[in-house]
């Protein structure tokens, strides 16, 4: 895996707010109130959002409120503060705005710059339009004394030239003529991206995407950044949002733009191990959880049924039914069954495999068993899964990404020891270490 170049290896949310709202008596409520933020309610990377979500003739006033908010609030904020400016691949003069408003930002007499960890840059276009937006950050760095490199850069990949781009990272970070090893985030804008591409749907709804979240993901993972899907915009979806995010996941993209306080939280706790394990029962084609009774796991649902025969049992799946005897119905279950890890399972399953290999084995079976009960039928399933060096270390992936959020958000503390319980989190702290 590249190394990481920041101190955050993960980033759950990406959370966006106007810096200035027309019409109101103080236009930089939306981001006092963003500033105030805390907890599971407090994104990861917060962006005071001075592009879409501001419109064009408040943005010199969105720069100021920027100032003043984080010069303000932003040593109590718990997560990083990168801003968003204005930038487009095919207009100097709005380049020109958006680096004005960073040198105005970064002013270190403004006293926000100490609080500022980067920018978000949009509509970013080939290899040399994120150069050219380097040297930016570069001119601001030297301008103010600053470090360069101290300010990351995070891109919004919104045209196919930006897609087409992250294939040439690899060969352009670290050459003496750039500075892109501040690379932090790689975004996803899937509407700005559609339009780019000219692509059309029936409905007029916004094409899912997949080949863009995976070449962003692994765009990301080879150049050592951290990939986040672009805005779910239906806000009162949360089943849909979820379902994005675990799509998502799937593909190492853990982190998600959010939009509201409450898209935060789905996104901040979706990525975590749940608090207890489950088991899930393919029935029918649908993906049930398991009632978990007493130690037995129940299906109770009318996909599927289970009873005994005098030469075994008789397997029904919507209108197909089967004759087994109990070693091919077992064999047919655990076909139709997975299980979810809890955190705990997935702690005691490394530190299991820590054990074994300090005593010297490479490779160790570990079983995982459940009496289901279907209808009123009980039986008896197990199954064993190797565990050598790489399923370890593919294990770690969430238990990385927990020891990352506890060290970085000792604002979420508690609610992670809530969720988990203090013992089960000390020892996921102390796991792979």
């Amino acid at each position: 895996m590249t190394e990481r170049r920041h101190d955050r290896e993960f980033v759950r949310t990406f959370f966006t707010s106007p810096t200035a709202v027309e019409g109101e008596d103080d236009s930089a409520k939306m981001l006092r109130r963003a500033a105030g933020l805390r907890g599971m309610q407090a994104p990861d990377v917060w962006v005071p959002d001075n592009e879409d979500a501001t419109a064009p003739s408040m943005r010199d006033e969105g720069a100021e409120n920027i100032v003043e908010v984080v010069a303000e609030r932003g040593a109590d904020f718990p997560g990083e503060i990168h801003p968003r400016m204005v930038w487009h691949r095919d207009s100097p003069e709005t380049r020109y705005q958006g680096f004005q408003h960073m040198l105005d930002i970064t002013d270190p007499e403004r006293g926000a710059v100490e609080h500022i960890d980067g920018f978000v840059i949009p509509e970013v276009g080939g290899i040399d339009d994120w150069k050219k937006a380097d040297e930016f950050f570069t001119i601001v760095e030297n301008e103010h004394g600053l470090d360069e490199g101290s300010l990351a850069m995070s891109v919004i990949i919104e045209s196919g030239e930006a897609e087409l781009a992250m294939g040439d990272l690899r060969d352009e970070m670290g050459k003496p003529t750039n500075n892109l090893e501040r690379l932090f985030l790689l975004v996803d804008g899937e509407v700005d991206y559609t339009k780019d591409m000219r692509a059309m749907t029936p409905t007029g709804e916004l094409p899912a995407w997949p080949e863009l979240r995976h070449n962003t993901s692994r765009g990301a993972s080879a150049a050592g950044c951290i990939a986040v899907d672009g805005p779910y915009d239906d806000i009162r979806d949360v089943e849909g949002y979820r379902e994005r995010m675990t799509e998502n996941q799937a593909k190492g993209m853990l982190g998600i733009w959010s939009l509201t306080p409450g898209q935060v939280v789905e996104a901040n706790t979706s990525p975590l191990p749940p608090k207890t394990g489950s088991w899930l029962l393919d029935a029918g084609g649908e993906e049930v959880e398991l009632a978990s009774e007493d130690g037995v796991e129940a299906y109770d649902g009318d996909r599927l049924s289970l009873e005994p025969t005098d030469e075994g049992y008789e397997l029904r799946v919507g209108g197909d039914a089967r004759e087994l005897t109990a070693d091919e119905l077992r064999e047919e279950l655990l076909g139709l069954t997975s299980y979810v890890p809890s955190m705990d399972d997935i702690v005691d399953s490394m530190e299991e495999f820590e054990a074994a290999k300090e005593a010297g084995r490479g490779a160790i079976a570990m079983t995982q068993s459940a009496t289901l009960r279907i209808g009123g039928t009980e039986i008896d399933i197990a199954k064993d899964r190797m565990w050598d060096e790489a399923t370890y270390q593919a294990a770690m992936t969430p238990i990385s990404l927990f020891q990352d959020v506890y060290e970085n958000r000792p604002d979420q503390h508690e609610e992670l020891e809530e969720r988990y319980g203090a013992g089960v989190v000390e020892r996921a702290m102390e796991v792979g270490l």
